[in-house]
C-alpha cells in the first residue's frame, strides 16, 4: 500500500513506481487514510465542519481528480465527433462545462455532509477509490499516460481482493447504520461515467478517472443524504 500512496494522496511518503502498479488492490485501504483528517473534523463538530471537512480531503488527495473532472466535463460537452471531443478534454484550458462540473461536486459534498454521520465521508471515499479500481480494470487505456500504465498491470486476482476489501471496509459500516447501505448504490455513477466515457472517447485515461472518483464520492454522499432525509 505504501508505494501507491503517492499517486493517491498528498502525504509525503516515497513509493516506488513499478511496485505501485502491484498495490492496485489496495485502493479501497487508501480510503481509510485520506478521509481520517476530514472525518476527525466532522467527529469533532467543529464550526463548520463540513466545509472543513471538504478543505481537509482536498488537502488530503489534492486537486489532480478535480481538474481531470474539468477536462473531463469538458471533453463530454464538446460537440463533434470523437476526436474533437478528445482534443477538448486534452486542452489546458477549462471551459465553463468543467468549472461547473468542479462546483457542483464540491457543493454537493458540502451540503451533503450536514445530514451524514461523521462516517459517511470515509464511505464516500471507499466508493470513490473503488471505482477508481473499476475504470482500472475496463483495460481501455486512452493515450499512453499514467493510466494505461497501470491498466498493463491490474488483473483479475487484484480486482478481487480490492472488491474484497471494499465489501469487508463497508460492512463495518453497515452494520453500525443500516441506512448507509445506501451509499452503494454511488458506484452506480462511476458505471454511468465509466460507460460514458468509453462510448464518447473510446478509451479512459486520467481525466476520465478523476471524473470518476469526483463524481463517485459527490453522488454517494447525495445518495446517503437523501436516505436520511427520507428514510430515517
Amino acid at each position: 500500500m505504501r508505494n501507491i500512496l503517492p499517486f493517491l494522496t498528498r502525504i509525503p511518503v516515497k513509493g516506488d513506481f513499478e511496485k505501485a502498479r502491484s498495490e492496485l488492490w489496495a485502493f479501497p485501504l487508501v480510503a481509510l487514510v485520506s478521509s481520517a483528517l476530514p472525518i476527525l473534523i466532522l467527529y469533532l463538530k467543529l464550526p463548520l465542519a463540513n466545509l472543513l471537512a471538504v478543505l481537509a480531503l482536498y488537502w488530503m488527495i489534492g486537486l489532480l481528480h478535480l481538474d481531470g473532472l474539468a477536462d473531463w466535463a469538458d471533453g463530454i460537452m464538446a460537440k463533434g465527433d470523437r476526436e474533437k471531443k478528445i482534443q477538448v478534454m486534452k486542452d489546458v484550458n477549462t471551459g465553463i462545462a468543467g468549472l461547473f462540473a468542479v462546483v457542483m461536486v464540491i457543493l454537493l459534498q458540502v451540503y451533503s455532509l450536514q445530514f451524514l454521520p461523521f462516517y459517511a465521508l470515509f464511505l464516500a471515499e471507499l466508493n470513490s477509490k473503488t471505482a477508481m479500481l473499476f475504470a482500472l480494470a475496463t483495460k481501455k487505456p486512452l493515450g499512453n499516460g499514467l493510466g494505461a500504465y497501470f491498466m498493463e498491470k491490474i488483473n483479475r486476482m487484484q480486482l478481487a481482493l480490492g472488491v474484497f476489501l471494499y465489501v469487508l471496509l463497508s460492512s463495518l459500516a453497515f452494520l453500525t447504520d443500516p441506512l448507509s447501505m445506501s451509499g452503494v448504490l454511488g458506484l452506480v455513477f462511476g458505471a454511468y461515467i465509466i460507460r460514458l466515457s468509453l462510448k464518447n472517447f473510446g478509451g479512459i485515461n486520467g481525466d476520465c478517472i478523476g471524473a470518476v472518483a469526483e463524481i463517485v464520492r459527490a453522488g454517494s454522499l447525495l445518495i446517503m443524504a437523501l436516505a436520511v432525509s427520507f428514510l430515517a
